[in-house]
């Protein structure tokens, strides 16, 4: 019993309540776990998996996994941790992004053992009497003691009504699946324990165990992991891009990645030098949703760019008409900057390399013969002369 609720518990930010937790995990029931994620993006990353991980620790100990698709409250958007309401997204934009979701979860999850619920099965039939009796179940002042309902009233910022909502549909959905266990991040812990009231209020006695998990920093080592904040490992990237931006987290976050994302015994990656802990890490990272063959060729070509200074062996290619053409609109015009500004600023900066060589001014360069452009470490595009007689 100590190695499962050691399982458990590992990286986990609260468990309320763990005396409720090791009842249920003894009383040999088959426990009901929940998962909501509304499909607001099409695309799950790392900091995603941190709670996926977790369920799938629960489907490795044979309990019975719900992962809970919010097409119906995606509509509202949750406004944990938000400073502002959410923009309304469209049936259309939710239908899209939940192809991808299914597909992406099952890269962590064992898809025969894993149940996929969409909370419009509910939220559809419930009709306004239902919807009624829900809000009658909580108050305004409840709402208002949510961190972020709070700052934003006292900041004279707009709440929408309808935000109020959330919690509450949230809630509902663990009365519907009649929940033991819901999992959310740390910015989630508000909902889920209103889950365990509401469950309460509707009859449910063995109300549902809240298990929250850290927010996963991004690769900028500060922000959460977001698309928003272009700090993102998605479980789509490529091998390639999955390693590398695996290896360019700092060595103190690479330990909490680590501890979040993998169930590697965390003494022994302490015993390891740093630089090699990361490059296992990334390893093990891109294997777990690439596969193994291709972990390997990540890690061989990330070694070859990296540790013996060479360019990747599949760069993209860009063929130029001019003969020769100022570097800011090179850089620009092959898609490897979004404006004019930027590329000069990287080129004072001593960001851009022609053929290996960093170019501090903003020349005119000569295309007779074909070039490589350099953006950091990991960034790489071939200029060719768009010629009949040039050989690539």
């Amino acid at each position: 019993m100590n190695d499962v609720l050691e399982k458990v518990i590992r990286g986990t930010n609260d468990i309320i309540s763990i005396k409720e937790l090791e009842k249920k995990l003894v009383s040999g029931k088959k426990l009901k776990v929940k998962l909501g994620i509304d499909p607001t993006a099409p695309d799950l990353h790392l900091g995603h998996s941190v709670i996926i991980n977790k369920l799938k620790t629960f489907q490795d100990l044979g309990h019975q996994i719900i992962f809970l698709i919010g097409d119906f409250t995606a509509k509202i958007g949750d406004p944990s941790g938000r400073s502002e309401t959410r923009p309304v997204i469209t049936d259309e934009q939710i239908k899209v992004n939940i192809k991808t979701y299914t597909n992406q979860v099952f890269k962590i999850l064992e898809k025969e053992k894993t149940e996929v619920i969409y909370n419009s099965k509910w939220f559809n039939k419930i009709g306004v009497e239902g919807i009624l009796t829900l809000v009658s179940k909580s108050t305004v002042a409840q709402m208002l003691a949510r961190d972020d309902f709070a700052k934003r009233y006292n900041e004279d910022k707009p709440i929408n009504i309808v935000e109020f909502l959330y919690p509450l549909l949230q809630a509902y959905d663990s009365v519907a699946l009649n929940a033991d266990i819901e999992l959310g991040g740390n910015d989630q812990k508000f909902n889920l324990l209103l889950g365990r009231q509401i469950q309460k209020n509707y009859g449910i006695k063995d109300t549902q165990i809240a298990i929250t998990m850290p927010i996963l920093e991004g690769t900028d080592g500060i922000k959460k992991m977001s698309k928003s904040y272009n700090n993102y490992i998605a479980l789509n990237d490529s091998p390639k891009d999955m390693f590398g931006k695996i290896m360019s987290i700092s060595d103190t976050l690479m330990y909490k990645y680590y501890e979040l994302l993998t169930q590697t015994n965390l003494s022994i990656v302490k015993a390891m030098h740093p630089k090699n802990a990361k490059i296992e890490l990334a390893r093990e990272i891109v294997e777990k949703y690439h596969g193994d063959e291709e972990a390997v060729k990540a890690k061989e070509e990330f070694s070859k760019i990296f540790s013996e200074k060479n360019v990747p062996s599949d760069i993209e290619e860009y063929r130029i008409q001019e003969a020769e053409m100022r570097l800011s609109d090179l850089l620009t015009k092959s898609g490897m900057v979004s404006s004019k500004n930027k590329a000069r600023r990287l080129i004072q900066q001593g960001g851009i390399k022609v053929d290996s060589k960093k170019l501090f001014d903003d020349s005119i360069v000569n295309y007779k013969e074909k070039i490589i452009l350099q953006i950091g470490k990991r960034k790489f595009k071939k200029i060719i002369p768009f010629s009949k007689n040039f050989k690539v």
